[in-house]
């Protein structure tokens, strides 16, 4: 039975912009799930937007890193490459030199994934730790109160790739996915089903190079295997998009204040 999605977007002129709404919108939603729940569990991406909004929140003279409860934050990852934590390419390493080691987390607050392990150790790994942090039983899933993701041209999201084993996987919290698209790499990602339960399933995007696919996975015809971003459609039934005007050029226009909604059906 189709879903009725909604997808409320925020369109800002620059990335100086999106960068300053991402790290109130990350601050906002922290503070918000720590409230409700007493910890707020957030699973983050990679990617330059990400980077500028963490720079943002662990900047003592910016407005941000006050309003956070730290002592109430969990991180975690929404994927990572096979690579070791110090490599240029780690998603865990750009997150700690933007803001770990400038802000009072401790190490039981950090959940990386292990990608200097093989592959399905590293998964299955990660998902251990999900699982005991979470204190999961049986077949039970874990709900994050926050899910930042990206989308890359080719529409994938997290590491779920165009026409790989990934998109296929219901039943998993984690799994290692290869693809070949990416110089054969291998990646470790939640699966769409765990994203699809977070509270708050967000993307940000920025840039002309995201035009097409942004249009084709929020108006164009259902296709996840050729644009996986498709298969986020979140339970709670809202999709939000911090995106820049660039990115946001083939969207319907948003209205004053630079706020759109679409409704689609999934």
């Amino acid at each position: 039975m189709a879903q009725t999605i909604e997808v409320l977007y925020y369109v800002d002129a620059g990335a100086d912009a999106v960068t300053q709404r991402t790290a109130q919108y990350f601050a906002d939603g922290i503070r918000a799930a720590a409230g409700a729940r007493g910890k707020a569990r957030i699973a983050i991406s990679g990617g330059h937007t990400p980077k500028n909004a963490f720079a943002l929140l662990a900047d003592p003279s910016a407005q941000y890193r006050e309003q956070i409860p730290w002592e109430n934050l969990e991180l975690y990852w929404v994927d990572e490459r096979c690579v070791p934590p110090d490599h240029p390419d780690s998603n865990y390493r750009m997150t700690r030199e933007a803001l770990l080691d400038k802000v009072p987390l401790s190490q039981n607050q950090i959940f990386r994934i292990r990608g200097e392990l093989e592959p399905e150790a590293a998964a299955s790994r990660y998902e251990f730790d999900i699982r005991q942090s979470f204190r999961l039983e049986g077949a039970e899933m874990p709900v994050f109160d926050m899910v930042a993701l990206g989308m890359g041209p080719d529409g994938h999201t997290a590491s779920l790739f165009p026409h790989t084993e990934g998109l296929h996987e219901l039943m998993r919290i984690a799994i290692a996915n290869h693809v070949p698209q990416q110089k054969e790499s291998w990646r470790v990602t939640l699966t769409w089903p765990v994203i699809n339960r977070g509270r708050d399933v967000f993307f940000l995007i920025e840039g002309e190079d995201k035009v097409a696919a942004l249009k084709q996975v929020f108006t164009g015809p259902y296709d996840p295997e050729t644009y996986p971003s498709q298969l986020i459609k979140p339970a709670t039934g809202r999709i939000t998009l911090l995106l820049d005007a660039a990115a946001a050029a083939a969207l319907p226009p948003p209205a004053a204040g630079g706020v759109g909604k679409l409704e689609i059906s999934r």
